[in-house]
């Protein structure tokens, strides 16, 4: 008998329910999985003649068992404790991290993980294996990322199940529950409720009647609100006529204090703009005792003139985000007259939207940010 015929001889008699490696095998996959084992994908075969010596009389193959419900919700179960971020416990909802022995972080645990590091001057650690973690070190988990998209989710407004994937379409278009406004809004109509009700609603709204008097009144409030936006642009524009202009980018790096409980604050190499020398420096929180300590985050930057001059130099300036960084800054216009007594600015808030785009700043090795000065002429 030949090799290839022994090797079929053994897998026919592994096959039938013994305490066998194919039959071992086959109930570990129809325990785990809940489909059907080796043993039945031999039987199957065999029975449509596709092994090495089919039988006939070999009673029909076992059909392909379906979950019950039950079982279903506990392979689901089982998979949301498995891929599930090891900081908040909770599924991630955008990028997956993990450290180099494999243990999954969120996007937004991972930020925060290093930003705590960096303030406490500590290395930053996986809260599992305190292995090692920096944004160098850690790489996205691009297969727990599509195998998270697919995991069933509730809508929050209908309650029904969707896949993550396409949930956020179906709460934008197709959820017949959520929440919307009047298209009288802009006229100052506050209703807000599910879409199903939208249409009664706007056949009943009593905005569209209003007097002008009444209008007028509603369009001035909302004038106010879109006035000092108007007035940012406009101001930003005038300071592009000026004559002298200058700008660079600015590389913030994080130093310690020298005090007894040390203190983390950023500063910048010295650079020139407008033929003088400057240099930025940013403290978080205030210089809070300790900062790691608050949800809540703050960065805060002055701008110091190192240069001697002759006269006051009257001068507005903003920081913006630099080319290759995704936070997000508002633009906000500060002014201030240098000269030698006065060359420090005062603190003032950098004009981030969160503590979330705080982390982020915190989180990278330096902070690199984009500075204009407009020198006014007098």
């Amino acid at each position: 008998m030949s090799s290839m015929e022994e090797r079929g001889e053994v897998g026919v008699a592994a096959a039938p329910g013994s305490s066998g490696g194919v039959g071992a095998v086959g109930a570990a996959l129809e325990t785990v999985v809940g489909g059907p084992s080796m043993q039945e994908e031999v039987g199957f075969r065999r029975g449509e003649g596709l092994g090495p010596e089919s039988d006939p009389d070999e009673p029909p193959p076992k059909k392909r068992m379906r979950l019950p419900e039950g079982e279903s919700g506990k392979l689901e179960e089982r998979l949301y404790s498995v891929l599930c971020c090891t900081v908040c416990l909770d599924l991630p909802k955008a990028s997956v991290y993990q450290c180099t022995n494999g243990h999954l972080m969120c996007a937004g645990c991972f930020i925060h993980l290093l930003a705590d590091s960096r303030l406490k001057e500590e290395q930053a650690t996986c809260p599992n294996c305190r292995c090692e973690i920096t944004k160098s070190l850690c790489c996205r988990n691009l297969a727990v990322e599509k195998a998270v998209s697919e995991l069933p989710t509730d809508c929050p407004f209908c309650l029904k199940q969707f896949p993550r994937s396409s949930l956020e379409r179906h709460q934008r278009e197709e959820c017949q529950d959520r929440v919307t406004q009047c298209k009288y809004k802009r006229i100052g109509c506050p209703w807000k409720g599910p879409f199903h009700e939208l249409p009664a609603h706007e056949e009943e709204c009593c905005h569209p009647t209003k007097t002008g008097t009444e209008l007028m009144g509603i369009l001035g409030e909302m004038d106010q609100s879109h006035s000092r936006e108007l007035t940012l642009y406009n101001s930003i524009f005038s300071l592009l006529c000026y004559e002298k202009i200058g700008f660079t980018e600015v590389q913030f790096r994080p130093y310690r204090t020298d005090d007894f409980i040390t203190r983390l604050y950023y500063e910048s190499p010295r650079f020139t703009v407008l033929n003088q020398t400057w240099v930025l420096k940013a403290r978080v929180n205030d210089s809070e005792r300790n900062p790691n300590l608050s949800c809540k985050r703050t960065l805060s930057f002055q701008l110091i003139l190192k240069s001697k001059v002759n006269s006051a130099i009257e001068c507005s300036f903003l920081l913006l985000k630099g080319p290759y960084d995704d936070v997000r800054i508002k633009p906000v216009i500060h002014h201030h007259a240098f000269s030698n007594d006065t060359n420090e600015t005062d603190y003032v808030p950098l004009p981030i939207t969160d503590s979330v785009e705080c982390n982020k700043l915190l989180a990278a090795k330096n902070i690199n940010l984009r500075l204009f000065i407009f020198q006014i002429q007098k």
